[in-house]
C-alpha cells in the first residue's frame, strides 16, 4: 500500500463497515414487517355488553391491540385520545350496525393506518360497518404526520456535526477542562441558531407544522445540544471513534426507532423499547405535541433530551479531565516507561 493507508486507518475504515452494515440491520430490521403490537385503544361501548368486547379484542390473533380503558363516556375517551394516552377510539353504536374509530393522525399515520385496517377485518367478522373518524389531522402540508419526525432528524444530524466539525478542527480530546468547556459553549450556541431556524422553516416559512415558534424552537435548541453534547462526550472518551459511536446511537438506531415512518407500535420489540429513550424518537414525539396535541404527554420525552443534555456535559468534563489528568502522569514517567 506504499503507506497511503496506514494501519490506524485501516481500523477506522473496517469501524466504518462495521456502522454501515449496522445501519442496513436496523432499517431493514425496524421496517420490513410493520405489524401492530398492542396498540393502546379505548372502547366506548354499553356498560352490559363492553367486558366481552374488550375481552374480545385484547384476545385477538397477534395481540395487535390493548384495550387500555373502557367506558360509556365518548367524551372522555376522546380527551384522552387527544393528550396522547391512547392511539385510537372505537365507539360502538347499539342501535345500528356502524361503528366509529376515532384516530388522530397527526400523531403518525401509519399507527392510524394500521388500526382501521385491524378494525376492518372486525367489523367483517360481525357482519357490521366501520366509520373512521380523524380527531386530530395533521396539517395540510404535513403530509403522513411526518415533518415533525424529519424536523427532529435535522436537528440530531446538526447536533453531531457541529460536535465533529470542532473536533476536526482541534482534535478529537479537548485538552483542558477549560477546553472542553469552550466547546460546550460553542455547541450551545449553534444548538440557539439550529433551534430557532428548524422551527422557524417548519412553521412560518413552509407551514409544515402548526403550534407556537418559541415552543417548537425550544424544542429544538434542547435537541441539538443534547446531542451535540453527547457528542462530545464520546469523543472525549473514545477519540474520533466517538463520533462513529453518535452517528450509532443517532442515526443508526435513533431514527428507524423515533416512531416516524411508522409509529411505534408497529415495530419490532427492540426498536419499539429503545425508541423514546433516544434523541430522535423523544424530539419527534415532542414536536407532534406541541404542533398538534396542546403540549400533551411532553413530560417525558423532554425529560429523556434534558438526561442526554446533562449526562453530555458532565462525562464530556470527566472525561477530559481523566485524559488531562493521564497526560500528566505519562510525561511524568521516564522515557523508557512510555
Amino acid at each position: 500500500m506504499g503507506g497511503a493507508v496506514t494501519p490506524r486507518a485501516a481500523l477506522l475504515m473496517f469501524g466504518v463497515l462495521l456502522l454501515q452494515l449496522a445501519f442496513v440491520a436496523s432499517y431493514i430490521g425496524a421496517f420490513h414487517r410493520p405489524d401492530p403490537h398492542r396498540v393502546p385503544i379505548d372502547v366506548v361501548a354499553p356498560d352490559r355488553s363492553r367486558p366481552e368486547l374488550e375481552r374480545r379484542l385484547d384476545g385477538l390473533d397477534g395481540r395487535p391491540l390493548d384495550v387500555v380503558r373502557g367506558t360509556s363516556d365518548r367524551e372522555s375517551a376522546e380527551r384522552r385520545l387527544r393528550q396522547r394516552e391512547v392511539d385510537g377510539v372505537y365507539v360502538v353504536d347499539p342501535g345500528g350496525r356502524t361503528d366509529t374509530l376515532l384516530v388522530a393522525t397527526a400523531a403518525g399515520s401509519s399507527t392510524a393506518q394500521a388500526l382501521e385496517e385491524v378494525f376492518d377485518r372486525v367489523q367483517r367478522e360481525e357482519d357490521r360497518q366501520l366509520r373512521t373518524e380523524d380527531l386530530v389531522p395533521a396539517g395540510t402540508g404535513d403530509s403522513r404526520g411526518l415533518s415533525a419526525f424529519y424536523l427532529a432528524i435535522g436537528w440530531c444530524v446538526g447536533g453531531y456535526l457541529s460536535a465533529a466539525v470542532l473536533a476536526m478542527s482541534y482534535g478529537a480530546r479537548p485538552s483542558t477542562v477549560r477546553r472542553a468547556g469552550v466547546r460546550l459553549a460553542a455547541v450551545a450556541v449553534y444548538s440557539l441558531l439550529a433551534g430557532l431556524g428548524g422551527a422557524l422553516i417548519a412553521g412560518p416559512l413552509l407551514d409544515a407544522l402548526p403550534g407556537g415558534v418559541l415552543p417548537m424552537a425550544g424544542l429544538g435548541v434542547l435537541t441539538v445540544f443534547a446531542v451535540g453534547a453527547a457528542t462530545l462526550a464520546l469523543q472525549s472518551l473514545a477519540g474520533t471513534v466517538g463520533i462513529g459511536l453518535a452517528i450509532l446511537l443517532v442515526v443508526v438506531l435513533g431514527n428507524p426507532s423515533a416512531g416516524g415512518a411508522y409509529g411505534g407500535p408497529l415495530l419490532p420489540t427492540f426498536w419499539r423499547e429503545i425508541g423514546p429513550l433516544l434523541p430522535t424518537g423523544a424530539a419527534t414525539w415532542s414536536a407532534r405535541s406541541i404542533a398538534y396535541f396542546q403540549n400533551s404527554a411532553l413530560g417525558g420525552p423532554l425529560l429523556v433530551l434534558g438526561a442526554w443534555a446533562a449526562a453530555g456535559v458532565v462525562l464530556t468534563l470527566l472525561f477530559t479531565l481523566r485524559h488531562r489528568r493521564r497526560a500528566k502522569e505519562d510525561a511524568l514517567k521516564p522515557s523508557w516507561a512510555r
